[in-house]
């Protein structure tokens, strides 16, 4: 299909102009909603044309930067594109460009990191201020000024329902069987008038197929033709396998008890190849007929699909590999009658993911003995992505999983400490913990009895032995014995990393030695 049949509004096609004389539209300060989450979905060449202009305004000395607002991650062709020229000011609500990254952790890019099912409420309350201008991918116009969505939803809905003007980017690449296979639910309220979102399984349809906008907002039309950022996974490795492993077998176990169906309960995976290892592992399992409520649909869901083991799989957004985007153009019309795409206040939301009782597998950086979380910074002060949707879920699952290696950078760090250095996830909100090395159920247990599992079924042999010193001298020294801590010492094990590059602590005669 064309560019030229992609917009069938004629009202539109008049302001069909370069993504140049779109970006000059654009003034220095403005709060911009652009589409994307997860690699998909985004605007592709408004933002790089933004960055030319935002260039030469910064060589011939004028200030130029904006505030950036998406669903989640984007791509290098905008979040790269942006930091390179120092064009953004603030960004929300999760970042994953390693431009990015360096530019928050010098602190010359504000970044508020935010529950990604928060964004388009706080954007409706007022909270983060006027939105001024949407740039939104779709893939399509239809002649009555519908628009259908493009590869995410994430928080279009609310941008283009918020924005003073909007930028509409159609990108002819993105297969045009995708119509029909969104649900753009129009029946959230502002509190006090909230009415229940009458989702009641993961498949169910309330809401349109297409987003709709005021078409007299539109200020441009930009035609593109270019792909999402489709990077492959690597291949499960042998510590990934292990904690997929352990996660069947309790989840067999529960089953087993009673607790769980034997279809289990919906799916929620963060992304990652962790993750895809544990879906691999699923789609080889006992397991049938299961179903996803999840952020982003990533290979090994398409491939639970493909073989029949996931009957639906409901999302915000698609993620894929090459290999595993050309299977999915090629049998799109499969998959649309097995995928649901929704706004990302619907797909994360707190508590259709209680009523549905999804199961919430998500990654960690690290865990300390009590249980608490980080996900977010690496030792404790620099940001790595973001908590993105893994805290939507995690407080509000049916069963909350985090998962990671024992060790991290050839063994030298411990991703079990005896505090962490950053809390995302406090420990009310973690039932499960797993490595390679096993699985804690910490359902239940008390600090001192978490801490004693978490030790011995998740820590890496290496560490094991100083994390039983810490915690049976925490019990003998400090103040109170309900979460023991020796303060002087619980970060210790961060700042000796920083100080010698390991985590190990080093006498007078021993090296540090690592089995990994």
């Amino acid at each position: 299909m064309s560019f030229a049949d992609r917009v069938q509004n004629p009202a539109l096609r008049a302001k069909i102009m370069s993504a140049d004389e779109a970006a000059a539209l654009i003034p220095a300060g403005a709060h911009v909603g652009m589409s994307g989450f997860t690699g998909a979905g985004y605007p592709k060449s408004v933002p790089q044309a933004l960055a030319r202009r935002i260039e030469k305004l910064h060589a011939a000395g004028e200030e130029f930067r904006i505030g950036l607002w998406t669903g989640a991650s984007t791509a290098p062709e905008l979040d790269g594109a942006l930091a390179k020229v120092h064009g953004i000011d603030m960004r929300l609500p999760y970042q994953s460009d390693p431009t990015c990254r360096r530019q928050i952790n010098a602190g010359d890019m504000q970044y508020t990191d935010m529950h990604l099912s928060n964004v388009a409420q706080f954007v409706w309350f007022g909270f983060l201020g006027k939105l001024d201008v949407a740039v939104v991918e779709v893939a399509g116009i239809l002649p009555d000024g519908r628009l259908i969505p493009s590869s995410s939803v994430g928080n279009n809905k609310t941008w283009l329902d918020q924005a003073d003007k909007i930028i509409l980017e159609v990108n002819s690449l993105q297969n045009a069987g995708l119509e029909g296979m969104h649900d753009i639910y129009y029946g959230t309220r502002l509190p006090p008038h909230r009415v229940p979102i009458p989702l009641t399984e993961p498949g169910e349809r309330i809401g349109e197929a297409y987003l709709t906008c005021d078409l007299s907002r539109v200020i441009a039309v930009v035609p593109t033709r270019q792909p999402d950022r489709n990077s492959a996974f690597a291949a499960p490795d042998e510590n990934s396998k292990r904690i997929a492993a352990h996660i069947i077998e309790f989840l067999q176990h529960e089953v087993k008890l009673g607790h769980l169906p034997p279809e289990l309960l919906p799916l929620q995976s963060g992304v990652g190849n962790i993750a895809n290892a544990v879906l691999a592992g699923l789609d080889d399992g006992p397991f049938k007929n299961l179903t996803a409520y999840t952020e982003v649909l990533q290979d090994g869901m398409l491939d639970m699909l493909r073989s029949g083991t996931l009957a639906m799989a409901s999302a915000t957004a698609l993620s894929f590999s090459p290999d595993a985007l050309a299977d999915f153009n090629q049998n799109i019309d499969f998959y649309r009658q097995r995928i649901v795409l929704r706004p990302q206040e619907i797909s994360n939301h707190p508590e259709v993911v209680r009523r549905l009782g999804v199961i919430a597998m998500n990654a960690m950086i690290e865990a300390d003995i009590y249980g608490n979380v980080n996900s977010t910074h690496i030792m404790g002060s620099s940001i790595m992505n973001g908590i993105g949707g893994s805290g939507d879920f995690a407080r509000n699952a049916y069963l909350s999983f985090f998962m990671t290696p024992s060790v991290a950078k050839n063994g030298t760090i411990s991703c079990i400490v005896p505090m962490v250095s950053h809390v995302d996830h406090t420990e009310h909100d973690v039932e499960i913990m797993v490595t390679e090395q096993g699985l804690a159920d910490l359902r239940g247990l008390s600090p001192t009895q978490r801490a004693r599992l978490i030790i011995e079924k998740c820590a890496h042999p290496d560490f094991r032995p100083a994390l039983r010193d810490y915690f049976e001298r925490s019990l003998a020294g400090a103040s109170g014995k309900h979460t023991p801590h020796l303060l002087e010492e619980a970060l210790s094990w961060h700042s000796r990393y920083l100080e010698t590059g390991d985590m190990l602590p080093v006498t007078a005669s021993q090296e540090p030695v690592h089995l990994v």
